[in-house]
Parts: structure tokens; sequence; C-alpha cells
């Protein structure tokens, strides 16, 4: 063969040079070739096709669709769980074109479902109809295709499209298990797991903990108000928004704590078309489960609080004092609040009701009915007590339990001194000419009295002789504002702190002088505790100040708050809001005044002070006796303090008080008065007979 190569080279010698030659100027060619079709790729993009990717891009907006977080619990102090939650799978349906789409009617120029999606909508609402009777809990609501239809929401009143319809909740096994099986005959189905709340059934502090409502239902909330607010701007973290449908906090503690017990709603992230129908789910971010309450209250004395309230009440029906039956005492109030910490051991408000009333949907009209004067905390609001309508409410005058404050104010004014002695008459005279007058209970006549004893026997007389009439005297018309300084210095007038939503700050009505007739009168009628009506909290709190000896506490319904996983967030402690100072030879005579003979205290192994009320108010032109009734213990290093109030009750020592001897009994048991729990003090070994 020849070879016409370079002289002296062989043949495979020049076939390996020029095979990597050919190579490159394929390689370089194809290069070309593809950077060819790509720019004239792009320009077909930017100039032939960019409308309508715009188009795309544009119909393709993503929306955010919450996921419910677990809620966290409500725990006794003692760890019992009182509000809690319980998983249950629910029934959701994502909407798709099969079900909504329309068309547009030539004639009526409406848009309206076709048939196609008319009859695909009517064939799923059939066969859910026909698995929930099946498989369905039989004893639970049943939902007919009319229901379901209504729930799928198919002209979105209640929810945009994407948002997924919640057809039923508390599915039965038997039911999951149906739709997991078949779920490919059920277009956009899911099955989603989730908490219902629930609550102790043997109705701790209802009121105090509170209850749950649809988010739907809060637009009167100031908290929802702000939520609202807040999902509306374009920056809110999805996590914040909140689904129409999930229950929130709507009283107690469950609102005050709301975005602590709620945790943070997860989300998905869904890709919508133009009509805001669901596409895809491009993202999912997990919830947070909310955090637990540790409150103060205990579980066993509040029980017995509560159970000592209803006892009282029917006593009261059914035995008379003095004669008398109080067949209009049907409801009762008491606090228990340690002196030293704040923390409120025991807040009753009864009768009370089951809060699983509101766990529902929806609270049926003659549900509603049965708990409507009963589900609001008589504790810290003014609630209809007994009598309805106009009638008595739950903060009442305070009558005699007034009178330690009235003498350290009289005291410290300079209107007399702790060895002063006053000759009680039995009547107290004020007004021009003296022509009005005010008398001791019963008309008793009681002689000399030095202040302390002034308090022990509830002289009326001595408060209008030497605080009411010398303090009018002293400022005029400024008195009632004087008057008005002390008592809000001790909690009366304004609100505890305890932070409870709708908290009353009582009715500091010795300020209508046009009411009292005059402002003397105002006075006059305010040194014995018939004027100014405040609530049972607020009476603990004024007890605890007087046990403090001027310190105001704030009251503590919460210990603690901790996470899913136990670890403590966030801690209460004892807390100052104010400190009034008198001489230390005042706060002696007053601690030596509240010493009122009481028999449901026969027997009680401490030395307590304390102070009974009977406070006089009007209701359908009869004047009822209001039962009160104050006490800490032990007198001296107070360890709690309790308030009662039985409106309609009559004499405090006969309604009140039983009703606090139970109380101390009850914490002495679980705590101690001393600081050792009762419960754990062994009993006497038994003598060995001879």
């Amino acid at each position: 063969m020849k070879w016409f190569g370079r002289p002296g080279t062989r043949p495979d010698e020049a076939h390996g040079r020029s095979a990597p030659s050919l190579r490159i100027n394929l390689f370089f060619f194809g290069t070309f070739f593809i950077f060819c079709i790509i720019i004239i790729r792009l320009a077909s993009l930017q100039f032939v096709e960019a409308e309508a990717l715009t188009e795309v891009e544009e119909s393709q907006e993503t929306k955010a669709v919450p996921l419910s977080a677990i809620r966290g619990i409500i725990r006794a102090a003692g760890g019992e769980e009182i509000a809690y939650n319980t998983s249950v799978q629910s029934l959701y349906i994502t909407l798709t074109k099969d079900y909504t789409e329309t068309y547009k009617n030539k004639e009526t120029k409406e848009y309206e479902f076709t048939e196609s999606a008319q009859a695909n909508t009517a064939s799923l609402a059939a066969r859910l109809e026909s698995v929930f009777n099946q498989y369905g809990d039989p004893s639970g609501k049943k939902l007919t295709q009319a229901d379901i239809t209504a729930l799928l929401d198919l002209h979105f009143k209640k929810a945009l499209g994407y948002y997924p319809r919640k057809i039923k909740t508390g599915l039965t096994p038997r039911e999951v298990a149906h739709f997991l099986e078949h779920k490919e005959q059920y277009p956009g189905l899911s099955i989603v797991e989730e908490a219902a709340r629930h609550y102790d059934k043997d109705t701790v502090a209802v009121q105090a903990v509170g209850y749950i409502k649809p988010f739907k239902s809060s637009d009167k909330q100031d908290i929802y108000k702000n939520i609202r607010s807040e999902m509306k701007k374009n920056n809110a973290d999805p996590g914040l928004a909140y689904k129409e449908d999930e229950f929130v906090g709507f009283y107690g503690l469950e609102l005050q704590y709301q975005r602590e017990l709620r945790g943070k709603n997860g989300y998905q992230t869904i890709s919508v078309n133009p009509q805001n129908m669901a596409e895809e789910v491009t993202q999912t971010v997990p919830p947070v489960k909310g955090n637990d309450l540790w409150m103060t209250i205990h579980k066993n004395i509040q029980l017995k609080t509560e159970q000592a309230i209803m006892d009282q009440i029917r006593w009261l029906h059914t035995h008379p004092v003095l004669g008398k039956l109080h067949p209009d005492a049907l409801t009762g109030y008491a606090v228990a609040m340690e002196v030293d910490t704040g923390n409120v051991v025991a807040m009753a408000s009864m009768p009370d009701y089951d809060t699983n009333v509101w766990t529902a949907e929806k609270v049926a009209p003659e549900e509603y009915d049965k708990i409507r004067d009963n589900n609001l905390n008589g504790t810290i609001t003014d609630t209809t007590s007994g009598i309805s309508g106009n009638g008595l409410k739950s903060i009442v005058y305070l009558g005699s339990t007034i009178k330690p404050l009235s003498v350290l104010i009289g005291l410290n004014e300079g209107l007399f001194s702790t060895s002063d002695t006053y000759n009680d008459k039995g009547i107290a005279y004020f007004g021009k000419d003296n022509n009005a007058s005010v008398s001791n209970s019963s008309g008793h006549v009681l002689g000399l009295l030095h202040p302390a004893e002034a308090i022990q026997e509830s002289s009326n007389a001595f408060m209008v002789d030497k605080v009411g009439n010398p303090l009018y005297k002293k400022y005029q018309d400024k008195v009632t504002g004087v008057w008005d300084k002390y008592l809000k210095a001790f909690g009366l007038g304004l609100s505890t702190g305890s932070g409870l939503p709708h908290e009353s700050a009582g009715a500091n009505d010795y300020m209508d002088i046009k009411a009292a007739g005059s402002t003397q009168a105002a006075m006059v009628y305010a040194s014995f505790g018939q004027k100014g009506k405040y609530t049972a909290l607020q009476l603990a709190q004024y007890t605890a100040t007087l046990a403090n000896e001027g310190e105001r506490i704030r009251p503590q319904l919460v210990s603690k708050i901790t996470d899913a996983d136990g670890n403590t967030v966030k801690e209460f402690h004892r807390e100052v809001l104010d400190k009034i100072t008198f001489d230390p030879a005042y706060w002696k005579e007053i601690k030596k005044g509240m010493n009122t003979a009481v028999k449901a205290f026969d027997g009680f192994p401490y030395d307590f002070a304390r102070k009974t009320g009977t406070s006089e108010m009007d209701a359908y032109g009869v004047v009822r006796d209001n039962g009160v009734f104050i006490a800490y213990a032990p007198r001296e290093n107070p360890k709690l303090a309790v308030a009662v109030v039985i409106p309609e009750g009559g004499f405090g020592s006969n309604s009140a008080a039983p009703v606090a001897r139970k109380i101390f009994d009850a914490y002495d048991w679980e705590y101690g008065l001393t600081g050792v729990p009762k419960k754990n003090v062994p009993p006497l070994a038994a003598s060995t007979p001879e």
C-alpha cells in the first residue's frame, strides 16, 4: 500500500495525529449547535411565549393553610389534668374541579355547576353518608347527604377554595380503615389526627379554668381582634394564622393564657390556580405543641370548698336562723389565698357546671339555658346571684368586714387613739340637726369600747361617731376621695392584678353622692360597710393585706408554665403590688379586734383573726341580708386568708363562716397551717392495755 505521508513517517503515526483534530472539530461544532438552540429557545420564550408563561406564573400563587397545634394541658397544683386532650381522627376533603367545575348559563348569565360536578358531589355525599352509617358510632350525630354537602361549602361562603373542608371528627377505627383502604375513591380526602379538649368531670374550679370555643366565634374578644389584624398583614408568620374552626380560649385561664396554651400552628404551603383551588402542597411545617399550665389551685381543697358552699346553701333552706329560712340563698363564692405567696388554692363560684358542654361545635339553646347563670366566675365578676333579673349580684356590700380597715383609717387620721374609749349607746346620729341615725345590729347597746372591742363587738355606732362623721368634718367634700385612696391601697375598688379576663373592679358607690343623699351620708354608711361592693377575690386580697400589715400582693393562679418536655418555661413568685404603712400599734389593735365569736370554729386548733359581716341590700323592694366572712390563720405568722360570700344568706356568722371553717380544715390537712400537713402527721398511738 502506498502511503502519502511525510517522508519518514509511518501510517499509524499519521492517523494518531489526525484523530484528535477531528474530535475537537466535532466538539466545537456540537457546542455551537447547542448554543444556537439555547439562544433560539430563549428568544422564543422572551418574545413569543412570555405573555402565556407570565399568566401561568401569576396563576400559580401559594397560600398557607394552618395545621392546628395540640393545646397545652391545665393542671391542678398536684399535677392532676383539669383541662386535657385526647387524640381524634378527622376527615377532610380538599375541593377539586371534580366538585366545583362551573359554566356560564347563557340565559341567566349566572355561573352554575356542571352536571358532572353536581353528580360527583352527590355521589361523594351519598357514599360518605353510607360509610358513616355503616362504620360510624351508632350513638353519634348522624350526617345526612344534605349535611355533608353543606359542609363541603361549594360556594366558598365559609372558607376559600383551597382550604380543606372538615366533614367529620371523631372517626371510628372502622371508618378510618375504610377510607385509607379506598382512598382513591374519594378525591381530595385526607385523615388528620387532631386533639379534642376535655375537662375533669369532677368540675374543678370550672369558671376559673374557663372554656374554649371555635375561633370563628371570637370577634368580640380583644385578643382575637389583634390576632385577626396580625393575620391580615402580608408579612405575618403563617404559624400565627388561625383556622376558623380551631378551638381557642374563651374564658378564664384558657383565655388568659391562650398564646402559651395554643403553642404555634404549623402550616402547609399550597400552590393554587386562578380559581383559588389547591394544586399541590409545596411545603409542610409541623406545629409546635402548646405549653402546660400548673395552677396554684389544689384539687382536693377546691372540691371541699365547692361542696361546703352547696352543703351550706341547702342548710340555709332547711334550718331557720332566728326563726327565718333563707330560700333565696342560691349561690356562694369563696376564695382562699396564701398570705405569704399570693397563691390562690381555692376559687369557688357555686353552683358550677360541666365545661365539656363547650367542646361541641355549637351549644344547643336548651343546654345554654341550663348554664346561663353559672358559667361566669362570680368570685371576680358581677353576676346574677339568687333571684334573677334586677335582683342581687355576686358583688355585695362588705358589711362589718370593713370595720378593721375603718379603725385603721381612724387611728391613722388621728381621729382617736388605741387607748381611747367610746360609750356605745346602740345608736349614732348624723345629718342636719342629727335627723338621721344608724343603729347597731338588733339595737344592741355595747357600753364602753376600746377600738379593738368596737371591731370585735361589731359596733356600727362607733364607726359612725368615731370614723365616718369625724372624717367628713375633717375633709368635707373631699372625704370620699380620701376614703377611696385608703380602700384602694387594700385592693378594694381596683383590679386585684390576677390577670383573669373580665375581672370587676367592684363598685365604689360611696362616690355616688346623689344616690347617698349627701357626702356626709355616703361617708357614714361607708364607715360600717354599707357602701362599696366588691368581689370575693378582692375580699381575699384585702384580708391578706390585713394579714401582711399593709403589703398588698398579687393573687397567683398559676405557679409555673412548662413545655411539652416538662421543662420549666416560666415561674411565678410572690409579687408585691402596693404597700401602705401604719404605726405597729395600730396593726396590733385591729389584729386584737378581729376576734368575733364564731360558733362554726368551735374546736379550731389555731388562734386566728376573723370578722363576720352582714350587708343589707334592696332587691325587688325587699331588704335582703348577705352573709360575708373574712379570716386569716394563724393570727401570728399567718399562712392562709379566706373570704366567703353567701348572697341572701343572712348573718355571715351562720351562712359564710361554716364554709370558711371547712376551707381552713382542708388546707390544714393538705398543706398545714403551720407548714406541716396534717395528713403527714401520724395519729397518736393507741394506749396499750395494762
